[in-house]
């Protein structure tokens, strides 16, 4: 083990203000490239989940061009019929949304007349003037649409950066080896990284389309209107960590509480299978399924869902999670960099016990010294 030297220990406050400064420029230049780098990031990741059947198929017997051909082609016709079905969905409930909206006015002035038989006045108009748009404002009908173009138009730009994506990773080795003149180590450290992040990101979608088609069966046992928008909507948001289950739990139980046959009782009925279908997927079987070693701490969980959320918007919310993950297995791959993916984790093992009494008397730098130095000596030979 090197000893540090006087000048070392005298360059540490220097460069952990360098390091400080280039994570402030890399933050800043993130921020101001959001709308470059979101589609970008999501082409990413779904070009890594399509690489695990392309290789299955290719072990079937299929070329590693028409393995990805293939694959391309199921996914667009399976998002294809999902994405009409939730379109139908969604202009019924455009067109139904007047009649929610008279329910709701309703329920709002009988809100109003409960609280002042209670002594709580509020006067309505004051309270509808903080929620009314100014005279120039435009619609929220406008915005909505105008959301949806620019959903549609992001789609397109994913969906080819996915295309270009998967051929590009075909060829990748080659180019590394090419590229470097020992790719070996580099080589090994790409397919740990490649391999943890292809597992990581297999289960959560696995795990989320569960949730979705759970969520989709509950709304349609309980009587809720546009199920299936709901299980879309159960999804997309289970990728964010702690609020997402929540978030996408509000408008179904909203919508039930206020419908004319339905009521507080299946209100409840629906919440609880939220919370029952949340509960055992997100806190039982995912982590056993993924192990410790792609899990976060609830701290870092959260913060991931704060910062991400800063840069990127509602985007950054959906993928705070998978992107702290990519970060973690990213710094887990190389032994200098592996005690800062150890404060990331939750603190246990990778069989998930937590450390045993001689583990924990050993100093942590120790541990992870000698872990770099078995790597460095296998490497080496």
């Amino acid at each position: 083990m090197t000893k540090l030297s006087d000048e070392d220990y005298r360059s540490l406050p220097l460069n952990s203000t360098l390091a400080l400064a280039a994570l402030v420029v890399i933050v800043a230049g993130m921020k101001a490239g959001a709308d470059l780098l979101v589609p970008l990031l999501l082409a990413v990741f779904i070009a890594v989940v399509c690489t695990a059947p392309v290789q299955w198929l290719h072990r079937c017997g299929l070329s590693m061009r028409a393995s990805a051909l293939f694959t391309l082609v199921f996914l667009l016709v399976f998002l294809s019929l999902i994405g009409v079905l939730v379109v139908n969905s969604f202009s019924t409930f455009v067109a139904a949304l007047p009649d929610i909206q008279a329910r709701l006015y309703e329920y709002y002035w009988d809100l109003l007349n409960t609280l002042a038989m209670h002594g709580f006045a509020v006067d309505p108009d004051e309270l509808s003037a903080a929620f009314e748009m100014d005279e120039e404002g435009s619609s929220w009908v406008a915005t909505l649409l105008g959301e949806l173009g620019n959903l549609v138009k992001q789609s397109i730009i994913v969906g080819l950066l996915v295309i270009f994506m998967l051929f590009e990773t075909l060829n990748f080795r080659q180019k590394v080896s090419r590229a470097l003149e020992n790719p070996a180590p580099s080589l090994k450290r790409f397919s740990e990284f490649s391999l943890t992040l292809k597992r990581y990101l297999a289960v959560k979608t696995v795990i989320s389309l569960a949730t979705g088609v759970l969520i989709w069966l509950s709304c349609v046992i309980v009587g809720v209107d546009f199920p299936l928008l709901w299980g879309v909507l159960a999804f997309g948001l289970n990728f964010i960590p702690n609020i997402g289950s929540a978030l996408a739990a509000i408008p179904p139980v909203l919508l039930l509480l206020v419908a004319q046959d339905g009521g507080v009782f299946q209100a409840l009925l629906l919440a609880s299978a939220y919370l029952v279908i949340n509960f055992v997927l997100g806190n039982l079987i995912e982590p056993r399924v993924m192990g410790q070693a792609l899990g976060l701490s609830t701290f870092v969980a959260f913060l991931s869902l704060v910062v991400w959320g800063w840069i990127f918007g509602a985007a950054g919310m959906l993928l705070s999670v998978v992107l702290t993950m990519t970060l973690k297995i990213a710094l887990d791959s190389h032994p200098q960099t592996r005690w800062i993916a150890h404060f990331l984790g939750p603190g246990k093992h990778r069989t998930g016990r937590y450390l045993s009494k001689r583990d924990a008397g050993r100093a942590p730098w120790k541990r992870n010294n000698e872990d770099q130095t078995g790597r460095f000596k296998q490497e080496d030979n």
